[in-house]
């Protein structure tokens, strides 16, 4: 259930929670609360703006450049690139990149020249 704020409409002629300020957890079906619960004098709910939150790290210019090669079936230059970024900043997902396109690439690391 979320929990809401409420605060006095009037703070000077409220008890001392409501001028403060308050927390109630409630259904999102319940009414909006009009009265202070302790001095029944008029409240109204406190609205915040929404969290927003970013999955993963925002996309660079290195991570646009490699995926317009390998949009482009250029996947040499997008494992090349993704390989000397993933030494500069240590990105592990870069690394998995480079190793992918460089298979696309034709690059076979499993067999060993001996």
């Amino acid at each position: 259930m979320p929990t809401y704020a409420y605060q006095a409409v009037n703070p000077g002629k409220s008890c001392d929670r409501c001028q403060q300020g308050f927390e109630i957890i409630q259904r999102i079906a319940e009414p909006a609360l009009i009265r202070c619960p302790h001095c029944k004098n008029p409240i109204s709910r406190l609205l915040f703006a929404p969290a927003v939150v970013i999955k993963g790290s925002p996309m660079t210019e290195t991570d646009r450049k490699i995926k317009g090669y390998e949009k482009e079936g250029k996947w040499s230059h997008a494992a090349e690139l993704a390989d000397k970024e993933a030494e500069k900043t240590k990105r592990e997902d870069l690394k998995v990149r480079a190793l992918e396109d460089y298979k696309k690439a034709g690059y076979d690391f499993d067999k060993h020249d001996t």
